[in-house]
């Protein structure tokens, strides 16, 4: 099975030379090390660059512990720089280098030397990725695989049934070599269990860990509602007979999301142009991992698509947050009212913006009448979309607001513009 994934290759090709580190981030078992040492090398090659010239080490191998040593792996790097011509450094879970910091930063002026990292726990997270190169490093943002990018590998099997799996199994690489609907789920926990959790609690020594296991279920169950710490807590509180505080709460949250679990969506006042800093959406970044956490218990479909629509965003580039249009009208005995209306996703690409439904089904003109309310009291010229779970043709009403289905929207990159 052939896993294409043209769109970070091409960034990663259009990256090189700059002078800078290019730093691969992403959550563990994304597919990093295949980008790097499958994908880019091979693109590299055809490009006619030999051998010789591509320097990869894999860390994680055992064989090569002894280049974990900074003076071992820079005498290394070192006898394989033989000529004046560019060789392409590529190191896999860079992490496992003692001060590999000094030793990255040795390449930066060498013009025969375009340095290429990955590493994704303990030392490698997020933060230290903006702390170490900041100004000197590139970052390339991974994601599990798209639903767009898993059809291309599976072009045989149904659209509907592969967005099925996609929403229960996610998109994760393994899982898409995996015949066994057993097989995913037993992959899904474990990774969850021995990887993901277990980096967290070493790099933070976290020695009672049963908050932290119930905080990332409380907030797998509640994707697409808003909370923040202090509901978290009470929550906790009342049900669970916990005293975290919230403070604690914050803090755990801050470590899932720099350990790529889950992403904060902040909300946006659209008409006042402003932030809002509480409560706040959360959402997974592989909705195999989610559904895992809950033993594949609550797989509501509604939920999921608004997860997966906003995965899809983020791996385009853009920068999501929920919006909020406040709306002033009257109530039904013509007293003035002010409500709050939810715009799902509000997107940002440059001077690019979008605003976006999630509508898993609209089977009357009452619902569809619910969808668009918050859409058409935004009175800017910016696209507007709905995206709906059942299948449909493209198009666009005469208030000018987009309808798509979410396989069109999915596999055609250019959807949202």
């Amino acid at each position: 099975m052939e896993i294409k994934r043209d769109a970070l290759l091409k960034r990663l090709m259009d990256l090189r030379h700059n002078g800078m580190i290019k730093v691969v981030t992403g959550m563990r078992r994304c597919g990093k090390s295949y980008l790097l040492f499958n994908l880019f090398s091979d693109a590299l090659k055809e490009e006619g660059v030999d051998d010789a010239h591509i320097v990869q080490v894999n860390l994680e191998d055992h064989r090569n512990k002894i280049l974990r040593d900074p003076d071992k792996l820079l005498e290394y790097i070192d006898n394989r720089l033989k000529d004046d011509q560019v060789h392409y450094v590529i190191l896999d879970e860079v992490q496992l280098v003692n001060e590999f910091e000094d030793v990255l930063n040795s390449y930066l002026q060498l013009k025969n030397a375009d340095v290429y990292v990955t590493g994704s726990n303990a030392r490698f997270l997020s933060k230290d990725v903006i702390t170490e190169f900041r100004g000197r490093g590139s970052e390339v943002r991974i994601h599990p695989l798209s639903f767009c990018e898993i059809r291309g590998a599976r072009p045989e099997v149904p659209i509907e049934l592969l967005w099925i799996e996609y929403m229960t199994y996610g998109g994760l690489p393994q899982v898409l070599t995996m015949a066994s609907d057993q097989e995913k789920v037993g992959y899904l926990e474990g990774l969850f269990k021995h990887t993901y959790l277990k980096d967290i609690k070493e790099r933070y020594d976290i020695k009672l860990d049963g908050d932290l296991e119930e905080l990332i279920s409380m907030l797998a169950s509640s994707v697409g509602g808003l909370t923040n710490p202090r509901k978290l807590a009470d929550t906790f509180r009342t049900v669970k007979k916990s005293t975290i505080s919230q403070d604690t709460i914050k803090v755990y949250i801050d470590y899932l999301q720099d350990a790529f679990i889950v992403e904060r969506a902040l909300r946006f006042d659209i008409k006042g142009k402003r932030y809002i800093d509480t409560p706040s959406k959360f959402y997974f970044e592989d909705l195999g991992l989610r559904n895992a956490l809950l033993n594949f218990r609550q797989v509501e479909k509604t939920h999921l698509m608004e997860n997966a629509i906003y995965n899809e965003l983020r791996a385009r580039g853009m920068a999501v947050d929920v919006g909020e249009v406040i709306w002033n009208t009257k109530d039904a005995e013509g007293k003035k009212i002010c409500k709050a209306l939810e715009v799902d996703f509000v997107c940002n690409q440059g001077y690019k913006r979008s605003y976006i439904q999630s509508a898993f089904s609209i089977p009357d003109d009452e619902k569809r009448d619910q969808e668009l309310q918050s859409l058409k009291r935004i009175d800017d010229s910016f696209q507007k979309i709905v995206i709906v779970g059942d299948r449909s043709a493209r198009y666009q009403n005469d208030e000018g607001i987009l309808f798509m289905d979410i396989y069109d929207f999915l596999t055609d990159v250019e959807s949202v513009n």
